[in-house]
């Protein structure tokens, strides 16, 4: 049977990388975002939604829409977040905190709230978690990013253990430095909090790993389908980071 799979944040990054890898093993794939212009421009197969994870009544009736159309659902990959502001804590404002942590965190939540609900009526269902090496080591100057995804590490142990007699799995995965252009707007912010070229950020990235090396968005991507697979089937409460093997998360600092 066809998984059916619903991404949120799929129309780009390291979503569209699940949603993609998804698609190679014939998985029926539904995604959420914000840019219009980057869901006209998914693959056929892909069905697309225009829609911001923070709108609670948005979210629910997407959740009814998928629930009408499919009659069910397998796998929800909450991805949803922003990057937020680059910024001494002394030096952040209320409301970009608190929007950098809407997104990450209240997203996640609202996501979850409504899949939780279907798949304990089915009693079988997967919730991987997109969070971030950030929410595992802490990050300078990012301190509302780093505080949502410590918040949905907190939130994926919860889960896992509310869930999990219901057949229900939940794992957070920790992507490190993602090649991307999200990544490339974290490098520009940093040097100009930093002073340090963009080129020294970079390299100290990967200097904090045992690999020497950033990731791609199609290593989290495949984690991401692993751990919906029956080969991950007893897989539930963890955090996995696909990072290169992080030790100094911050060497350039």
């Amino acid at each position: 049977m066809k998984q059916r799979v619903l991404i949120t944040a799929g129309a780009d990054g390291i979503g569209l990388a699940m949603a993609k890898c998804f698609l190679k093993k014939n998985a029926t794939v539904w995604v959420t975002d914000i840019n219009q212009e980057a869901l006209n421009a998914l693959p056929d197969r892909i069905q697309g939604s225009c829609i911001n994870v923070c709108d609670d009544e948005g979210m629910r009736n997407l959740f009814n829409t998928i629930m009408q159309s499919w009659g069910g659902l397998d796998v929800l990959c909450s991805n949803a977040g922003i990057a937020g502001p680059t910024a001494a804590i002394d030096e952040s404002s209320l409301n970009d905190w608190r929007n950098c942590v809407s997104v990450n965190l209240d997203g996640t939540f609202i996501a979850t709230k409504y899949a939780a609900k279907i798949f304990k009526d089915q009693r079988h269902g997967i919730i991987n978690i997109t969070s971030s090496t950030a929410g595992q080591y802490g990050y300078p100057n990012r301190s509302p990013y780093s505080s949502a995804k410590w918040g949905v590490i907190g939130l994926m142990k919860t889960l896992s253990m509310e869930l999990g007699s219901y057949g229900i799995r939940v794992n957070a995965i920790c992507p490190g430095a993602v090649e991307g252009d999200r990544m490339e707007g974290v490098l520009a912010r940093e040097s100009k909090v930093t002073g340090l070229s963009r080129n020294q950020i970079y390299k100290g990235y990967s200097a904090g790993t045992s690999m020497q090396t950033w990731v791609e968005g199609n290593d989290i991507a495949e984690m991401a389908v692993f751990l919906a697979s029956k080969e991950a089937r007893y897989v539930s409460g963890q955090i996995i980071a696909v990072d290169g093997g992080t030790f100094n998360p911050n060497p350039q600092v």
